[in-house]
């Protein structure tokens, strides 16, 4: 059965919007659904008459979608405006294929109303079709009708004529000129499929051509289920699947040693998926053959490099065996490839073509498990992975209906390396200084946790909150998602005093963002009681999560960071009691010492593996932090024969400095610790956050 797109026009609400406003409307609903065109691809364009700024005379304006920018989040500013009439003057200038890009300098000076959003490559394409609202989208459907080998014929077979053609040719003026004549010489046309690309449409209203949109893919879809009915890419090879859980296994064991090898110069991050698309195709019989032939649409290929990697794993062969012979075959795998990249540069390369860039793969096909991604951060990780699909599903449709062709070697690479998307590289902002770092952090849901990872993530880290109380934590990962967006946060409950939790929290950390670079170990509680009146319970409380707490995290984490292999950097979140004994709190005192010597001993054993281990020492951190919110504040406050009120004045005139210590200043110091231009040299210290306590000065 098709699946059918929804015609989600609103008449009442569009009644209510200008043409601009209208153009934004109809760009939201088409990139708001991946069955129409990817994240970040597609454009959407209308020709619109607004007055001149200088003449006030009406002037006809292209709006197109601008340079970067995601069609289903953008907003207004995201178009560029430019005069229709200059562009029309561009094509005087125009001197042929062999000066393409030049064209793209001359973009500028058609601006509108000093527009800054820069026009992209493809306003050409929309500037010269003679009908005032264009779309152009990558449908799967359309896009596997347009990389068959005979996708000319399918095309007049499938709309009967109502659509045009044109072959693959690498978007720019050209392809403008001749979008505009095959729309001017057969005016009855509602759009053109450009093969093993995508799909142009128009009309002469918002409406109406959103309406046109969606019908053409509608008819490729229907059209496609009709017609496929064989079994998809040669059948399974497996019958079936690894089960869920010994799929989440062995992507916990893959990811970290993958990601250890290719993150040479940048770290990256990854992304699992496992899919029923995934699963299919890398089940099947022709996995190997299809992935070999790498994708299509130009979009699918800058974002997934010229083939995948099938990683050597056998699904039928059970047991830690096969997954241990897996992972010391990627050394090979990746030699392999790394080999193939270089051969395929040097094959294609062009005298002024940039560097070669980074020749590990972004995708890897785990026959029985899923694909795993990897990228600079976690979202493009995450898009690569979903462009990935696009491509699953078009080669799964052109095989079942005719034959899946894929973008030539040559065209591949003049994408991957235009000169026009290497200076967009090189615009792009310099990375933040702790991107593509993966940090996991205990207690995550409580005052100096949540400040803790705000800090890391504010400066590009992904990470993982972990904490025993779900409600809380499902708080603060909503708060710092609201922030630092879905991609870059994750929680998982965990009690930190249960090896197993504390085995699957890592396990979930490796999962969702491919291994860890920073832990910090920061769960605890406080308590307070004469000596005498210390129970047993109380003190195997303190210890069992201050200290055996500690100790597990520490070594799960000390075991993950060298499977990966790229070092590391483990933070103790201690106290200051762990250095001078504070009256009736022997059992909390007698814990945070044991955290300190735990992180000399880690850092001794992390050193010649370049995982580096220090501790910060709050003391009187009371807004904001959980510990403060039960008995311990009315504790501190008889010990010391005060009410609660003056207890934060009290630590204040007890510090050196008589300043207060909040959580933001613990986050300050970790990060410090964390980053690795500041302490790469530094390993086995203690910070002290105290405002200055003179018994507690190190020495």
């Amino acid at each position: 059965m098709t699946d059918i797109l929804e015609n989600r026009w609103d008449d009442q609400h569009a009644a209510t919007l200008s043409e601009a406003e209208l153009l934004l409307y109809r760009s939201n609903l088409l990139g708001a659904d991946l069955r129409i065109t990817n994240y970040g691809g597609g454009n959407t364009s209308a020709k619109i008459t607004q007055p001149d700024p200088l003449t006030g005379e009406a002037s006809p304006v292209l709006w197109v979608k601008g340079s970067g920018g995601d069609l289903g989040s953008m907003a207004l500013d995201g178009f560029a405006t430019l005069y229709l009439d200059k562009l029309r003057q561009l094509k005087k200038l125009y001197r042929g294929l062999e000066h393409e890009d030049e064209m793209v300098g001359y973009l500028p000076h058609c601006t509108f109303d000093l527009n800054p959003r820069a026009a992209s490559i493809d306003t050409p394409l929309h500037a010269y079709i003679p009908h005032a609202h264009v779309d152009h989208m990558h449908p799967d459907a359309v896009i596997a009708i347009a990389s068959t080998v005979d996708s000319r014929a399918l095309t007049e077979r499938i709309w009967d004529g109502e659509l045009g053609w044109l072959p693959w040719q690498r978007p720019g003026f050209d392809l403008g000129l001749k979008l505009e004549a095959v729309a001017r010489d057969n005016p009855a046309l509602k759009g053109i499929v450009l093969e093993g690309h995508g799909l142009f449409t128009w009309g002469e209203s918002a409406r109406q051509c959103y309406d046109n949109t969606l019908a053409v893919i509608q008819r490729a879809a229907d059209w496609l289920a009709q017609h496929n009915e064989g079994a998809a890419f040669g059948g399974a090879r497996h019958e079936q699947p690894l089960p869920a859980q010994r799929r989440r296994e062995v992507a916990a064991a893959l990811m970290p040693a993958l990601r250890g090898r290719v993150s040479d110069g940048q770290c990256q991050v990854g992304h699992f998926d496992d899919s029923e698309a995934v699963l299919e195709f890398v089940d099947s019989r022709e996995l190997q053959a299809l992935a070999a032939l790498g994708t299509s649409c130009p979009d699918h290929f800058l974002r997934t490099k010229i083939r995948p990697l099938v990683i050597d794993f056998d699904p039928a062969v059970e047991g830690q065996a096969e997954l241990a012979r897996c992972i010391g075959a990627l050394d090979q795998q990746l030699t392999e490839y790394r080999a193939m990249y270089a051969q395929y540069y040097a094959r294609c390369q062009h005298p002024d073509s940039p560097a070669m860039r980074d020749p590990n793969p972004v995708v890897y096909l785990v026959p029985g498990v899923g694909m795993l991604t990897f990228a600079r951060d976690k979202a493009t990780a995450r898009i690569a992975g979903e462009f990935y699909i696009n491509a699953i599903n078009v080669m799964r449709e052109a095989n079942g209906v005719s034959e899946y062709r894929a973008l030539p070697e040559q065209e591949a690479f003049d994408i991957e390396y235009w000169l026009l998307e290497e200076a967009k590289l090189q615009r792009m902002p310099p990375a933040k200084s702790l991107a593509g770092r993966i940090a996991f952090i205990t207690g995550g849901a409580g005052g100096i946790g949540k400040a803790t990872a705000t800090r890391l993530a504010r400066e590009g880290a992904c990470v993982m909150l972990a904490d025993i109380d779900g409600d809380a934590l499902g708080e603060a990962v909503a708060q710092l998602r609201a922030s630092f967006g879905t991609d870059a946060v994750r929680g998982v409950q965990c009690d930190v005093t249960d090896e197993q939790a504390v085995r699957a929290a890592f396990d979930a950390t490796a999962v969702a963002f491919g291994g860890l670079d920073i832990l910090v170990s920061n769960a605890g509680i406080a308590s307070a009681a004469p000596l005498d009146e210390t129970s047993l319970a109380l003190w195997d409380r303190n210890i069992r999560i201050l200290a055996t707490g500690y100790f597990l995290v520490s070594r799960e984490g000390f075991s993950l960071l060298k499977r990966q292999g790229l070092g590391g950097a483990i933070i103790f979140i201690a106290s200051k009691n762990g250095l001078v004994a504070s009256p009736n709190a022997a059992a909390y005192c007698t814990a945070k010492a044991a955290e300190l010597q735990l992180a000399r001993g880690v850092a001794l054993e992390g050193a010649p593996l370049g995982i580096r281990c220090n501790s910060v020492n709050p003391d009187a951190v009371l807004r904001g932090s959980k510990i403060w919110s039960g008995k311990w504040k009315e504790e501190r406050a008889a010990a010391y024969g005060m009410s609660e009120e003056d207890l934060e004045e009290h630590y204040r005139q007890r510090s050196l400095l008589k300043r207060n210590v909040f959580p933001e200043d613990i986050a300050e110091a970790v990060y410090f610790l964390a980053n690795e231009e500041s302490s790469a040299k530094s390993t086995g210290n203690i910070i002290n956050v105290d405002a200055g306590h003179a018994p507690s000065f190190t020495r």
